[in-house]
């Protein structure tokens, strides 16, 4: 049993910043819904690193694990594939395009695979709401943080200089 999602959000920020946060995977936890445990190995996002992490209630330390497969820093594509709590995967992609110098689109495709059998049909159920709503929820936070970043806001997200953000 499968499911697809594919939030897509016009970002007020220049695809640069975007670009940085998605390839800081040790920084995923502030403004992705997870706990950051650590990345292997160190450093920014490359093909076959591997980012750990838990995810829902604290008290639960529910473990999840994602393996970068492709990353295309020319075309702004990042691809990885999750690991989630009862045998859930999620296939995922990120792509970002500029719409001009403080603009960009992002889209974000998510493709859940449920164990087969009752068991996947069970978590179908439970779990439907949150297929739609927890990627776009995620690129929510994304547009927020890069925004703040762009802008410079005090206590955004995330903040980056002008010129990692492609501005002169």
């Amino acid at each position: 049993m499968t499911h697809s999602s594919c939030p897509t959000a016009v970002v007020n920020a220049p695809v640069n910043v975007v670009w940085s946060l998605l390839t800081n995977p040790a920084g995923w936890g502030s403004f992705f819904y997870i706990r950051f445990i650590r990345v292997s190995p160190e450093g920014p996002a490359a093909v076959g690193q591997m980012i750990y992490a838990e995810s829902g209630p604290s008290i639960l330390h529910l473990r999840i694990e994602f393996q970068l497969l492709k990353i295309d820093p020319a075309e702004h594509v990042l691809e990885l594939v999750g690991r989630l709590p009862f045998r859930l995967v999620v296939h995922e992609s990120l792509s970002c395009v500029s719409l001009g110098p403080n603009h960009c689109r992002v889209s974000y495709s998510c493709n859940f695979s449920l164990p087969p059998g009752w068991r996947g049909a069970f978590m179908g159920f439970l779990l439907r709401r949150k297929f739609d709503t927890g990627p776009a929820d995620s690129l929510g936070r994304l547009k927020r943080a890069a925004e703040g970043a762009h802008v410079g806001r005090p206590g955004s997200l995330a903040r980056l200089s002008r010129t990692e953000s492609g501005d002169p």
